[in-house]
């Protein structure tokens, strides 16, 4: 089944990101465009920064935030039941003036560079793999060389 095609405010809407990440990052950043929770997202330097369902902007924040996040006006949590602290969509009414546009975008931008928890806590450290030389090894070629 094909998709369906994509209503002018979500197309104005990617757009918009698009140029407010061109302007903030330049040329040089890596920003990925994918599908991805079904809707269209900026992966910036890999990782989820913004993204675009219907009129909706998802913006992932610092999860220390999300409390006083969540009470902003137009704003709710991805996950009412909280298991995405810091992840929220933003409704057209808490971006549709500059400064909340840029409020959000760079708020995103800001918490992108920090490193993600990996799950389960840290990785553990690599146990060193030492190399063992079989007695059978030694005597083999111990006895090749007395034949020779």
């Amino acid at each position: 089944m094909p998709a369906r095609p994509l209503a002018d405010e979500t197309l104005h809407l990617i757009a918009a990101v698009r140029d407010a990440l061109a302007e903030r990052l330049g040329a040089d950043a890596t920003v990925d465009e994918r599908k991805l929770f079904g809707c269209h997202a900026f992966m910036v330097d890999g990782k989820l920064c913004l993204a675009v369902k219907g009129e909706d902007l998802l913006v992932r924040l610092p999860p220390q935030e999300h409390s006083a996040t969540a009470e902003a006006p137009g704003v709710r949590e991805l996950d009412p039941r909280g298991g995405m602290p810091g992840y929220f969509w933003v409704e057209p009414t808490g971006y549709a003036t500059r400064p909340q546009w840029l409020h959000w975008v760079e708020t995103a931008l800001a918490h992108n560079p920090t490193p993600r928890p990996r799950p389960g806590g840290p990785k553990p450290a690599r146990r060193q793999r030492h190399e063992i030389s079989s007695i059978f090894g030694l005597w083999r070629s111990s006895s090749k060389r007395q034949k020779l």
